[in-house]
């Protein structure tokens, strides 16, 4: 993925941000254990879009139906597939957190042909592929999905893969740099 050599859009701070998405900002760049989470002091800058994004993405994750751990498995395949460094950082972090091994969390890279995914994994990881790369999901790939996931999963699945295959284009476009931790 090309994207810029230095932000074309540079972190916001107090008089940027506003006073409600500076202390967001604050406590999001706490919890993610960087004392400036980048993506939100840039995304910041919108006001009130930026609770909104946030809104809805905390709906997706952590706030989604999907298993934690199968979420950043997602997560973690689109930023490979995207070399979204940024996401990536933050994904294998949170993927340990949400009890995915050092192993899985190298072997996504690998894609879902990789040895040693069970059938439901290889499922969501195939998904992610063809979304990515085709924007859609052909009808096999859909059926061994749906032999895993009920009809809300499903959806869920697709805005998810969406979500942040649209957030690695957003951080690659506007150039944001990664987080030091």
């Amino acid at each position: 993925m090309v994207s810029p050599v230095r932000p074309r859009i540079s972190p916001g701070r107090l008089r940027e941000l506003g006073p409600v998405n500076w202390v967001v900002w604050q406590v999001l760049s706490h919890a993610s254990g960087t004392a400036d989470a980048q993506l939100f002091s840039t995304l910041g800058r919108t006001g009130g879009l930026f609770r909104g994004w946030l809104h809805y993405s905390g709906k997706l994750m952590p706030g989604g139906r999907l298993p934690r751990s199968e979420a950043e498995l997602v997560i973690l395949r689109v930023a490979a597939l995207r070399s979204c460094d940024y996401e990536a950082d933050h994904h294998r972090r949170l993927g340990r957190r949400a009890g995915l091994s050092a192993e899985e969390i190298e072997r996504v890279g690998q894609g879902p042909a990789a040895a040693g995914w069970t059938p439901r994994q290889r499922a969501l990881l195939t998904a992610v592929d063809q979304l990515v790369g085709t924007r859609t999901v052909d009808d096999g790939a859909w059926a061994a999905l749906a032999e895993h996931y009920d009809e809300r999963r499903l959806i869920e699945i697709v805005l998810l893969i969406n979500q942040y295959e649209g957030l690695a284009s957003t951080i690659a476009t506007l150039g944001i740099e990664r987080d030091s931790f």
